[in-house]
């Protein structure tokens, strides 16, 4: 049940996004600059750190009250909802901490965005030798290797990072995200020039290399043991389905606005049907996360239906828009390109093979 706390909070992000996020969106997608100004814009509000405990000054959101403010980001901003979400996974590593010092240090300042983190552990899903490797030395650890991913270079000012222990086990620390160079050891750490992503360019995705670099012990997050990213996965299956979702509602933004300007029956109709599809996702999705107990299988295969379902949606609405879509500012292109990142967000082995059946499964 939502509190009207909760409600209220929620309204006052739509207003937000509707007025300050919406208009801009096209622009914000790729401009790193416009992007960050939205994440502050959030900040202003409060809404940095939502799952925070009332104890740090947060708002304590449930997950289901969370989950519908991350498809509202999706819904007008799949840039912004992708960027906060990474600093909100990293206040949620900290608040999950043992290391009191941490959190004394960070969670006062996060709620508001005078502290941004990132994050950067998605390559412990990753098979075969690690990229990135943690060894103890005397007062902490020394880290060597590469991170594929970092969201946020030039936004956060820190990341949390996992690297690989011998044991399998990860530690996760929290590192700066600027270039360092240490001339009496040669530890360092550098990063590589922002991806040129399909969508959400301005998110300013990078790599970062570590060379001997030293973790101190009161910078450790946590250590988790091997596996936890699969089982943590296997857990969170759905909670990337917002994302999805939120995407798939904004395509259906751009039908209805083109059924009004158009007035052909066959658009309304496309848009109904589409309409209720989702209706029938979304309802599905928010009964099954609030059954722990579920079967993975049928977790899954909702996670593929709204993936499959977004970029269904999505391409509906480049369809209705004409030769207008080609367009990269046009929010047809835009949102059909955020439902492909979308796709691959947060994917595992298992969630591929569930959106291949879902794909061939619809053909």
């Amino acid at each position: 049940m939502f509190s009207q706390k909760d409600d209220s909070i929620l309204e006052k992000t739509k207003s937000y996004l509707l007025q300050q996020v919406a208009v801009s969106a096209n622009q914000i997608d790729s401009s790193s600059e416009q992007l960050f100004a939205a994440l502050q814009g959030l900040g202003d509000l409060g809404l940095l750190g939502l799952r925070l405990p009332q104890f740090w000054g947060g708002k304590e959101f449930q997950q289901q009250t969370f989950n519908d403010f991350l498809e509202l980001l999706a819904r007008y901003s799949g840039a912004l909802a992708f960027l906060q979400i990474q600093h909100q996974s990293a206040v949620g590593m900290i608040v999950a901490s043992s290391n009191s010092h941490l959190q004394q240090k960070y969670l006062p300042h996060v709620q508001h965005g005078k502290c941004l983190l990132g994050v950067g552990f998605s390559q412990l899903r990753r098979t075969g030798k690690p990229t990135i490797t943690a060894l103890p030395v005397i007062g902490g650890y020394e880290l060597d290797g590469v991170v594929l991913w970092v969201t946020g270079y030039g936004m956060f000012s820190e990341f949390i990072v996992a690297a690989t222990l011998s044991d399998g086990s990860a530690v996760f620390g929290i590192v700066p995200f600027q270039e360092s160079h240490a001339l009496s050891t040669g530890a360092k750490i550098t990063f590589s020039v922002p991806a040129q992503l399909a969508a959400m360019t301005s998110t300013n995705t990078v790599s970062a290399t570590f060379s001997h670099y030293f973790l101190p012990e009161e910078q450790v997050v946590f250590i988790k043991p091997a596996g936890w990213i699969h089982e943590n996965d296997k857990k969170n299956v759905l909670r990337a389905s917002f994302l999805a979702t939120g995407c798939a509602m904004a395509g259906l933004d751009v039908i209805e606005a083109t059924s009004r300007q158009k007035s052909v029956p066959f658009i309304v109709d496309a848009l109904n049907a589409l309409q209720q599809e989702l209706h029938q996702c979304r309802t599905a999705i928010r009964e099954a996360q609030q059954d722990p107990a579920g079967e993975l299988s049928e977790k899954l295969h909702l996670r593929s239906w709204a993936i499959e379902l977004a970029n269904r949606i999505a391409h509906a609405a480049v369809t209705v828009s004409g030769g207008a879509a080609n367009y990269s500012h046009h929010h047809a292109q835009r949102i059909y390109r955020e439902a492909l990142v979308f796709t691959v967000t947060g994917q595992t082995t298992a969630v591929m093979a569930a959106t291949l059946e879902q794909l061939v499964r619809r053909g």
